[in-house]
């Protein structure tokens, strides 16, 4: 089945514009459109899984100014992954938001936002060429911004001020290396294969610089250290909003930007001969350890969440920096494994705090008698994060310790297996103090969040056990599709 990529980029636009004619006073009209329109988007987008299988589609030009210079979209492989994962985790993050927003102010504009960013992460999955990445890229940025100052307080906006400072400056590094490599090469188009082999002989020492303003233009959102302080500062964000950013949108947008340069602008054999794999590894290394070991250190719930996100993230980088099919595999599946496990750690920190009050790891004595079954999404997803078998987070580190291997690189095995120790220095004492801690909670009469809280927890943990569990029968086909069409 033949689509436009196009239609999902423009479904959520006109439903944040339905949006924003919905009065305040109709919240329930405003709830059932903004999680239909999730819904919607899903469902355009998941007949292109299959037939990703087989290969990238046709490319779709909306608008073209010279021949190098259109915006172009396009259904392929690894487009079509974070397509589906993105729009299928909003509608549960959506549904999430109808209950947590309920009693906090600016709904209405919240829930505009929170829909138009679907439409600029459906025009980056599907993004054909460089230009198109980068205009939806900057787009998103622009979009969150909203959110990310959603309170209004003091802390909201100097968060905000910092958010979009880095994210104009992300922008900016992207812009450049754009700019350069129209010059060079002209030729801005994603293809498996990369576009500047034929400028080795020529421009070895511009192509490696090219290399890393685009690395470290992308690497700011992707949280790279030390371009990673907004992301902590984020959090003032509703629960919701933080989701979004760590384990969907933002983040895996500056990872994606990283992902085309390295396998669809350069290649495969173009970075192997230039070697800026290897810095690129040893940055990623130290991002992830140094990231795990302040995330041990961090009491607030939500902050510990975020570094755990910065370290977490890296695997992807450094499963693609490895350059061997096992790494980029891991790397790739990752990417899903993650995106499930990290947003329902969110969602069930969102619960806690919102019923107990407790925002600080030392105030959970005891949540575990409160909201037993939020705790126990709370700790299966922990688990995954850390590598424990079945859970998805196994497989990814499977392949990736596989790839360390394969690619002749086993150092940085033991970079994830110091990682995993670490994770389960900050992972392990939360669950432990939740379960076997007193504390002044007592077990709830009722559901433990309101309804639309608790289904989506729930959900998604299943889909964390899914996704583990039958990993061949659901991620790994297309991944393979994608590191076949990248190594071939």
């Amino acid at each position: 089945m033949q689509i436009s990529p196009f239609w999902s980029i423009l479904l959520p636009v006109c439903g944040g514009g339905v949006l924003a004619l919905i009065k305040d006073g109709q919240e329930k009209i405003r709830n059932y459109v903004a999680v239909g329109i999730t819904i919607l988007t899903f469902l355009f987008v998941a007949p292109a899984w299959s037939a990703a299988l087989q290969g990238a589609g046709p490319v779709w030009t909306a608008v073209r100014i010279t021949k190098n210079l259109e915006l172009s979209f396009r259904a392929e492989p690894l487009g079509v992954m974070f397509a589906c994962l993105a729009s299928l985790l909003w509608i549960f993050s959506t549904l999430y938001a109808t209950g947590y927003m309920r009693h906090e102010q600016h709904k209405r504009r919240f829930f505009v936002f929170y829909t138009l960013a679907l439409s600029a992460t459906m025009g980056v999955a599907f993004s054909a060429n460089l230009i198109t990445l980068y205009l939806f890229y900057e787009y998103l940025a622009l979009i969150t911004y909203p959110l990310v100052i959603h309170e209004q307080s003091d802390e909201a906006y100097a968060a905000g001020t910092k958010y979009i400072i880095y994210c104009f400056v992300s922008g900016a590094l992207v812009f450049l290396g754009l700019f350069l490599l129209s010059g060079l090469a002209g030729n801005l188009a994603f293809t498996s294969a990369g576009v500047l082999a034929a400028f080795l002989g020529s421009h070895r020492l511009a192509l490696s610089i090219l290399f890393f303003i685009f690395v470290f233009g992308f690497g700011v959102k992707a949280a790279l250290m030390p371009l990673h302080s907004w992301l902590p500062s984020a959090m003032v964000a509703p629960t919701p909003v933080s989701a979004l950013l760590h384990a969907v949108a933002v983040v895996k947008t500056g990872i994606f930007g990283i992902l085309r340069i390295m396998f669809y602008i350069y290649g495969v054999e173009t970075m192997q001969s230039l070697g800026v794999h290897l810095p690129l590894a040893v940055l990623v290394s130290l991002t992830i350890i140094i990231a795990s070991v302040v995330a041990i250190r961090q009491d607030k719930l939500k902050a510990r969440l975020a570094y755990s996100t910065i370290g977490q993230l890296g695997y992807i980088t450094l499963g693609a920096s490895m350059l061997s099919p096992f790494g980029v595999t891991g790397g790739l599946v990752h990417i899903i494994n993650h995106a499930f496990l990290k947003i329902v750690l969110f969602l069930c920190a969102g619960a806690i705090i919102t019923q107990t009050g407790a925002t600080h790891i030392s105030q959970m004595g005891g949540v575990g008698k409160r909201m037993p079954y939020t705790m126990f999404c709370f700790s299966l997803a922990s688990l995954g994060l850390i590598g424990v078998l079945p859970l998805a987070g196994y497989i990814s580190k499977f392949y990736l310790l596989a790839g360390s291997v394969q690619g002749g690189i086993p150092v940085l095995g033991f970079v994830l297996l110091t990682s995993a120790v670490l994770n389960s220095i900050y992972y392990l004492p939360i669950i432990v103090r939740a379960y076997f801690s007193e504390g002044p909670y007592t077990r709830p009469a009722g559901l433990e969040s309101p309804c639309s809280m608790f289904v989506p927890t729930i959900i998604l943990t299943g889909l964390c056990l899914v996704v583990g569990l039958f990993a061949r029968q659901t991620t790994l086909p297309l991944v393979t599709a994608i590191v076949t069409a990248i190594f071939n």
